[in-house]
């Protein structure tokens, strides 16, 4: 009992509550703007926290990490550009319901269950993260190359409705991923001379173009935008949110379940928790025609997952000191600086800080709520500019984001170019989220299959001998195979009940 008063009064101190909340003000300011990602955000911090003691130095991270990911979705609803790679999989959902005045209830449903998915990644770190943390470091390349499988299999779940098309933008995205030297043989390859290239396309750019060019771009040919998106209006929007969680309560849990499991997988994280849990929630949904229409389901799905991947990513990170995603890997480094060495001794040694660390997750979620609600608020303003005043101030942004990746010209010249190709691709009805995907999962699913090839001498059938491999293999093609078997029991069903309404002769 004494460890957790220790630990209460080291968060509830006045000086480490200032600096979640300078944190998380800083968080969704970053978040909201398309470029600067979460994993930015963390980085931009570690400065800063040189100057603090451990408790207040990992707050910081936590808070403005889970601000960043959920204000990412402002930018996504209000004008389709997403601010940062996590919010990119309910792009479209979201902007999609903005078209139909229900911008209030998107912003809402991203800020409520990504709070939600956010305690409920934090209760499986507190209450599982040893045991959770050992059956991950059992995961090894056969393991990491079925997920990344499955995480591509979304493409065809969260595509148009033209299976086709879909796999078509996925494979742009994973030749676009195969870019650079970054491959097991360490070959140029695609890169045309151009040296920027070798170190391959990187997707902030890239997905900056894909959704905001090309939408400044379809805004320069129809210089008559629908009214309503002007007028839309922002009232109460935590309206309705309970109503949600009752009614889509097991989409909910499948949400934050999977986001958490995804998180923990090193390499994963929080995008591509969101990509394959809004695929899921198309996947497994009563009404999957619905979705790309401006459907509430698939937002409240990879929204809890997108926030319960970041409590995740943090249980290997404490418990062997490997990262789950790129923001761990850089809270390690601030951990081994403020002499909080991840390991199994961390929850002996100083429990009362890595008690601390968890009541900050609980924190930061819950004042994620006013603070989002006063973000959503101030971001309401946008929808009051004109479009022709406000589009040039979001080219303005993007160019800044994409120049801050690698202070490189050569971003803002990628922004421009993927702008035109998505808006190529979705004049003539292609989807671009699949080829977001591909890019996100092309480079581990290679490295992977290679990996696993050379341990196996060259035999496919280890991908399948292996009991968590032949699990997650059996998963994938079940999901993969599942609209065939769908189609063959319904078109089986209709015989059989023709056949018994016939007359007898």
């Amino acid at each position: 009992m004494d460890v957790y008063l220790q630990a209460v009064k080291l968060v509830f101190d006045p000086y480490v509550l200032t600096v979640i909340f300078c944190s998380a003000l800083y968080g969704l300011f970053v978040g909201a703007i398309p470029g600067l990602t979460a994993t930015m955000a963390t980085a931009l911090l570690v400065p800063v926290t040189f100057f603090m003691p451990p408790v207040p130095a990992v707050a910081a991270i936590v808070t403005a990490t889970a601000m960043a990911i959920f204000s990412g979705d402002i930018p996504g609803a209000l004008l389709r550009i997403p601010g940062t790679p996590a919010s990119a999989a309910y792009t479209d959902e979201a902007y999609a319901m903005t078209l139909k005045g229900q911008a209030e209830t998107a912003l809402g449903a991203g800020l409520w269950f990504s709070a939600v998915g956010g305690l409920f990644g934090t209760a499986v770190m507190i209450f599982m993260a040893p045991s959770l943390a050992e059956v991950a470091i059992k995961f090894s390349s056969f393991e990491y190359f079925w997920l990344v499988v499955l995480g591509l299999a979304s493409a065809v779940f969260i595509g148009a409705s033209s299976i086709l098309k879909a796999l078509i933008s996925l494979i742009l995205g994973l030749l676009v991923a195969s870019i650079g030297l970054e491959n097991p043989g360490g070959y140029p390859r695609f890169t045309f001379g151009i040296n920027d290239l070798l170190s391959g396309v990187d997707l902030i750019p890239m997905m900056v173009g894909m959704f905001a060019v090309s939408e400044i771009l379809r805004f320069m040919v129809d210089l008559d935008p629908p009214a309503k998106i002007i007028k839309a209006k922002l009232g109460n929007v935590f309206k309705g949110m309970w109503t949600l969680t009752r009614r889509y309560k097991w989409s909910l849990l499948r949400g934050s379940t999977l986001g958490t499991i995804v998180g923990i997988q090193p390499g994963a994280g929080a995008d591509m928790a969101a990509w394959m849990s809004y695929a899921m929630s198309k996947r497994f949904s009563k009404e999957p025609e619905k979705f790309g229409t401006g459907h509430i389901e698939g937002i409240v799905e990879s929204g809890a997952a997108n926030n319960s991947a970041l409590a995740g990513a943090w249980i290997p990170a404490l418990v062997f000191g490997i990262p789950g995603d790129s923001i761990t890997a850089i809270a390690i480094g601030v951990l081994y600086l403020k002499g909080m060495n991840p390991g199994p001794s961390i929850f002996t040694n100083n429990p009362q800080n890595i008690y601390a660390i968890f009541l900050v997750f609980i924190l930061a979620n819950i004042i994620m709520l006013p603070l989002g609600w006063a973000c959503i608020k101030a971001a309401n303003k946008v929808l009051s500019v004109p479009r022709n005043v406000l589009m040039p101030i979001v080219l303005l942004f993007c160019i800044v984001g994409a120049f801050a990746v690698n202070n490189s010209l050569f971003a803002v010249g990628l922004i421009l170019v993927f702008g035109l190709i998505a808006f190529v691709l979705e004049e003539n009805g292609f989807p671009t989220a699949p080829a977001i995907l591909g890019v996100v999962l092309g480079t581990m699913l290679e490295e992977n299959f290679i990996t696993s090839m050379i341990k196996s001498d060259g035999s496919p059938a280890v991908f399948f001998t292996r009991p968590i491999a032949g699990g997650l293999a059996a998963a994938t093609i079940v999901i993969l195979f599942w609209p065939v078997g769908a189609w063959a029991w319904r078109r089986a069903r209709g015989k059989a009940v023709q056949q018994a309404a016939r007359p007898a002769t």
